[in-house]
């Protein structure tokens, strides 16, 4: 599975996703219900049926879709001092962005969370909950597997954190499974978030493992309301949406017997 984030973040980004499924290897995409872009990507996902969507549940940046309607922490940092407050409804928050797109008509098939939030026990608790309320089975792993990133280009900050994020697995697990949900054998994208470009995604196909992986991807279209919105990934985004779409990489998936699927086709 080749799932980009932030579906419904802004026009611009949804056209960039859009893009990588029609002309690319993406298959999935997971929509942010807060997102200022929301019904764009609504509209485009009725459009294009074989995108298969879930939900990106969001606790950090943007507003709430509780009341009172306030702005949500703006970073990790924030989040956990209002968690360790109790000042956020962690379940009541994340079940009205589930309502909010399954009553826009689309059925939600994965959850993940914006910036890997449900690390965090409390909203892990939340999200599988909801997972196995709503029977979206599928829920992200969010530990990368052993792999030094494609060309060297992870820093060393990233890889620390993605070794300490694995040190999670084993809880990670017997939450799912108390709440029978599942998650793919592998994940991988997190080292290299917005740092890959065409080379180091033909070199990471070379290196995928057997059985179901997700690869996390944000590719996008640097607009006018991309430049003005609050996050790091920008120019980026058009460099994982070349990578996405470029015939090398469709060629090394090919040459490494990979199948693309979505989480659609393996419920």
């Amino acid at each position: 599975m080749v799932n980009a984030d932030d579906f419904g973040f802004t026009p611009d980004v949804n056209c960039g996703i859009l893009a990588a499924h029609r002309d690319g290897i993406l298959t999935a995409a997971t929509l942010m219900a807060n997102g200022a872009a929301f019904d764009d990507a609504v509209r485009l996902a009725r459009e294009t049926p074989s995108l298969d969507v879930g939900c990106h549940l969001v606790l950090i940046s943007g507003r709430s879709l509780v009341p009172p309607y306030a702005p949500l922490p703006a970073s990790a940092p924030e989040l956990l001092r209002a968690l360790a407050a109790r000042r956020i409804r962690i379940y009541d928050e994340l079940a009205a962005q589930v309502r909010k797109i399954v009553a826009a008509g689309i059925r939600p098939t994965h959850l993940d969370t914006h910036k890997h939030t449900h690390l965090a026990p409390p909203v892990l608790e939340a999200v599988a909950r909801l997972g196995e309320e709503f029977r979206i089975p599928w829920i992200r792993r969010p530990m990368d597997f052993p792999l030094s990133a494609p060309g060297g280009v992870s820093p060393r900050l990233k890889r620390l954190t993605s070794a300490a994020i694995a040190l999670l697995g084993g809880r990670f697990h017997r939450v799912l499974k108390r709440h029978r949900c599942r998650a793919t054998d592998f994940f991988a994208g997190f080292r290299i978030t917005g740092r890959f470009r065409t080379q180091e995604l033909v070199e990471l196909m070379r290196v995928i493992p057997e059985g179901t992986t997700e690869l996390m991807c944000h590719p996008g279209r640097c607009g006018e309301a991309l430049r003005h919105a609050p996050t790091r990934l920008k120019e980026s985004r058009e460099a994982e949406l070349a990578a996405l779409t470029a015939p090398q990489v469709r060629e090394a998936v090919e040459r490494a017997g990979i199948e693309l699927v979505n989480y659609r086709l393996l419920a």
